[in-house]
């Protein structure tokens, strides 16, 4: 299965050069001077940086210590840096998150809420209009785009859904593949390249805003249950008084620079997550036969 072939290969490069850095000397606590933020690819790289800028200039007078951002080309990339201590912490979503809990050492501290009052999203499946598919069946032998192999609403939860309709992608599509964005599977139905994609709601209302995308073209044809929000993330072997300036200084982002909010989504303020909120994200990929505890 290309599912399988793909989180393969995903596991393998997290395996690789698994050597351990120098770990400090027992009791010391190194000075940290540049806090390295990972961001994961959900639009183009330019306007993510945009997005991005008054977070982290207000991160840096927060905390007290330059902020650096980490942008990577796919999930893979992000989890990857953070394993070699290449990134302090990151945005992820809820599947890559999982897969970083287990391969590199993060462990997730904060979570927006959206503007309609929850720190949920969901998956959706968009079609073309022009597409000719009106149901889950009509998506047989048509061709098919997914985000990313690691990506939760554009890969793991649009796999349950096709499940459900006993749709499997490698059997019943004409052609899979993995866009690379939320924003390329959209342009990339928009534009008739495929006729059919994975992305969220998120992702597709923004789009809509924005008029990258009309609704009346990119239509909504199925959504999935709805989905933990996508965690900030730190490595757990960073000083404890880092850890906590970092976790504070998102709690209180909404009342002391709401502009620091617009990164990904229409987030209102960050509220406190905990890892056991994402053991439903580790009941899915056990549904799709994706055992974590074997990946290592």
């Amino acid at each position: 299965m290309v599912l399988l072939i793909a989180v393969a290969a995903l596991t393998l490069s997290l395996l690789a050069g698994c050597g351990q850095a120098k770990k400090e000397q027992a009791g010391a606590t190194p000075e940290v001077k540049v806090l390295r933020l990972g961001l994961i690819p959900a639009e183009d790289q330019e306007e993510m940086l945009k997005r991005f800028g008054p977070t982290i200039a207000y991160l840096e007078k927060k905390l007290g210590v330059k902020v650096e951002h980490f942008v990577a080309t796919d999930y893979t990339g992000i989890i990857e840096a953070m394993r070699s201590g290449k990134i302090d912490a990151a945005f992820f979503g809820p599947f890559s998150y999982i897969l970083a809990a287990d391969k590199a050492n993060a462990e997730c501290f904060a979570v927006g809420v959206r503007k309609n009052g929850k720190s949920t999203y969901q998956s959706t499946i968009v079609v073309h209009k022009d597409s000719g598919i009106k149901t889950l069946n009509d998506l047989k032998g048509k061709d098919f785009a997914f985000v990313d192999p690691a990506s939760t609403s554009g890969n793991l939860f649009p796999r349950v859904i096709l499940q459900k309709a006993g749709i499997n992608p490698e059997k019943d599509f004409k052609s899979v593949i993995y866009a690379g964005g939320h924003d390329a599977v959209e342009l990339a139905v928009k534009n008739k390249k495929v006729p059919a994609g994975a992305d969220n709601d998120i992702t597709y209302e923004k789009m809509v805003g924005q008029k990258l995308i009309s609704a009346d073209e990119n239509i909504i044809l199925a959504k999935s249950d709805p989905i933990p929000g996508s965690p900030i993330v730190y490595r757990k072997d960073l000083p404890e008084d880092l850890k906590k300036k970092l976790k504070d200084a998102f709690l209180v982002m909404h009342k002391e620079d709401a502009a620091a909010l617009g990164g990904y989504g229409d987030i209102i303020h960050y509220v406190e997550a905990k890892d056991s909120e994402y053991d439903v994200i580790r009941e899915t990929a056990k549904i799709l036969n994706l055992d974590l505890n074997k990946m290592k």
